[in-house]
């Protein structure tokens, strides 16, 4: 018996009326936007200005659900990140121009380095400051791609396509993870593999500790699907510091799948790839890019074909909200870092500001909002920051009868969030200048995604 049904029951118990067995389910709708998400000639991207535009945009997409209560909003932008009120402002805007609330609507990054980064709070912080550089953290063109994304989504609610049929596929993807973090004898980091390893014997690595599934979660009307969303663990760049902006891997693949399905909204998230890249399949070469988009794009069509399709109602799509507190890494402190942003506001001025964004944020009290959203028996956690493939791993384990996917790279502002026993491992990630939590973070964060999949 559905929520609908239990409900109509108990009035009619109240009431002393007999129950006939009918209660009219609430169909589900869904709206599609996508808006170009491309920096101009001159922009500020998050490690060089543009200069040029390629053939591949940039790109700001998703969907939005209606009936199952205010509408739920499901956003990727292909940016390195959206962090503190950033990403609070573009949700915002979202949920204004949609009738939601600002917890019911998800703005997540696909983490490409040839692309802008968006930090409202950082950009605040310099300019009190008086300082005449703002980097990526210039916030007016990252305001405009709001605005367009928050109309182009108000647009598409004026005609919503009915959904009876969710699908959910699995398929796992060759020669394109691995793990970044490379332990010695003595269980600590020796070697960090990046995205782009030239070392053969660092590419000779085994792949690690990765989650090689890609899920997809679709929405159909009878046999049509009408979007689809995707979600891999993996750092996105096959190479970067070009200057022209790039949706790079999973944007390529992105569009590969959307050629081949052109009626078919694609939206991809990464997964919690803080700790994975491509790096033992990738010495940095262009050529490899396509390689890899391929590969990717070989996984989404392999899901898509081994996807199963289930009737679907309103009742039976839910958004669960919890919001959680991080804690803040003990080697962060507010006047240390305005002294030494005041001092170095040049080429330290990103990373500093980005750290005493969050450092403010954790000290006025600010919580994160993780979410799940539930399709039948299909969990999609919303979760914050370069998050290590452990958490994803992890919920999939704590609910091994539901089908689990996990997107990161939600809010930004926590940087890479590892494990607990990373943290005593050392290395890039979990480093002071990466990680602006401390290493008890695993402890709210596993927490959060206990509760969110067992309600």
């Amino acid at each position: 018996m559905n929520s609908c049904a239990r409900s109509v029951l108990l009035i009619l118990m109240t009431l002393g009326l007999p129950w006939t067995g009918q209660c009219q389910a609430t169909e589900l709708k869904v709206a599609m936007f996508d808006v170009d998400a491309t920096p101009s000639l001159g922009m500020p991207m998050a490690y060089d200005p543009v200069k040029r535009v390629d053939e591949l945009t940039l790109r700001c997409r998703g969907i939005v659900l209606l009936g199952a209560g205010q509408p739920i909003v499901l956003c990727a932008v292909d940016w390195i990140g959206i962090a503190n009120e950033g990403n609070d402002r573009f949700r915002q805007a979202l949920a204004d121009a949609l009738g939601t609330t600002r917890q019911r609507v998800a703005v997540h990054t696909l983490h490409q380095h040839d692309a802008p980064g968006c930090d409202f709070t950082a950009e605040r912080i310099i300019r009190e400051l008086g300082l005449t550089e703002y980097g990526r953290f210039q916030g007016d063109f990252h305001r405009e791609v709001i605005q367009r994304a928050a109309a182009a989504a108000k647009l598409a609610i004026a005609a919503p396509q009915t959904v009876t049929h969710y699908g959910y596929g699995i398929a796992q993807v060759q020669q394109v993870a691995s793990n970044r973090r490379i332990l010695g004898p003595d269980g600590k980091v020796r070697a960090v593999r990046y995205t782009a390893t030239r070392d053969p014997k660092m590419r000779a690595e085994p792949e690690g500790v990765i989650d090689p599934e890609l899920s997809e979660l679709s929405f159909w009307n009878g046999d049509k699907p009408l979007a689809v969303l995707s979600f891999y663990a993996c750092h996105p760049q096959s190479y970067y510091r070009t200057g022209v902006p790039s949706p790079d891997v999973p944007g390529i693949a992105r569009f590969i799948r959307g050629q081949a399905m052109p009626q078919t909204l694609h939206v991809h998230f990464n997964g919690a790839g803080g700790n994975i890249g491509a790096g033992k399949y990738n010495d940095g070469s262009p050529e490899n890019r396509m390689a890899l988009a391929q590969r990717m794009a070989d996984g989404m069509q392999a899901a898509m074909a081994a996807t199963q399709r289930y009737p679907v109602t309103a009742e039976m799509v839910k958004w669960q909200v919890e919001p959680t507190s991080l804690p803040l890494s003990p080697h962060l402190t507010q006047q240390p870092l305005l002294d030494q942003l005041k001092a170095n506001p040049g080429q330290k001025l990103v990373s500093l500001a980005a750290q005493l964004a969050w450092t403010q944020r954790c000290e006025a009290g600010h919580k994160i909002d993780i979410a799940c959203l539930s399709v039948g028996d299909a969990r999609v956690l919303w979760m914050p920051g370069e998050l290590f493939v452990e958490y994803q791993l992890g919920a999939k384990k704590l609910r091994p009868d539901l089908k689990v996917a996990m997107a990161a790279y939600g809010d930004y502002g926590p940087g890479y969030i590892g494990t607990e026993a990373a943290y005593a491992q050392g290395g890039y990630e979990t480093g002071p200048t990466a990680s602006n939590v401390a290493p008890n973070v695993e402890g709210p964060l596993m927490t959060a995604i206990s509760r969110l999949l067992e309600k």
